[in-house]
């Protein structure tokens, strides 16, 4: 057992194979071993990819992916809306642990979105409600909501990482996918 770093194209294949052994199985192949726990506690974590997603308990990336321990580095909050805090583990996961591959993944059926559609909640969801505005204008359809939610948060993490212009030699990639409740199956943007 050894860390690895993987390039931002072998992150996204491992995601992408993940999700289809995913899609047909019954429980969830990650290791969760004491092996692996040992490993991580004395050698520290070495994820190959970051997973900027909401918190709905619908939605685990781990079991998605079909991700053991220590192999994805998960962000939740609800609607998966970007603010400092958000950003700067982001920021960590990609200068300090070196992930290479950033995934904003949305969700259909998302309530914070449906509450940014249909709702004027008070409290501390109006912040959320408010972010996701700000992404989908007057649209209406909950998907395309839910994924122009994501392109928005992409936008801001690249922003964040100073990725709007194509660098040579930068092989940072941060990109949106949704994921299909019903089906299992994740669609990658880009």
């Amino acid at each position: 057992m050894q860390k690895e770093t993987l390039s931002a194209s072998e992150a996204m294949q491992k995601l992408v194979e993940g999700n289809k052994r995913y899609l047909a199985a019954s429980s969830n192949t990650g290791d969760i071993s004491s092996k692996i726990r040992k490993f991580t506690c004395e050698e520290g974590q070495s994820p190959y990819a970051v997973v900027i997603t909401c918190s709905d308990s619908r939605v685990i990336p781990e079991s998605i992916f079909m991700a053991g321990i220590g192999e994805l580095f998960v962000i939740r909050v609800a609607g998966n809306v970007m603010d400092d805090h958000q950003l700067g583990s982001v920021e960590y996961a990609v200068d300090h642990l070196g992930c290479k591959l950033v995934v904003v993944l949305g969700h259909e059926h998302c309530g914070a979105v449906d509450a940014a559609i249909h709702g004027e909640p008070g409290g501390y969801v109006k912040s959320i409600t408010d972010e996701i505005r700000k992404a989908i204008g007057e649209e209406k359809d909950a998907l395309r909501a839910s994924c122009l939610n994501v392109e928005r948060s992409v936008s801001i993490i690249k922003e964040s990482l100073g990725l709007t212009e194509s660098k040579p030699g930068n092989d940072l990639k941060v990109c949106g996918a949704v994921y299909y409740i019903g089906s299992g199956s994740v669609e990658f943007f880009e």
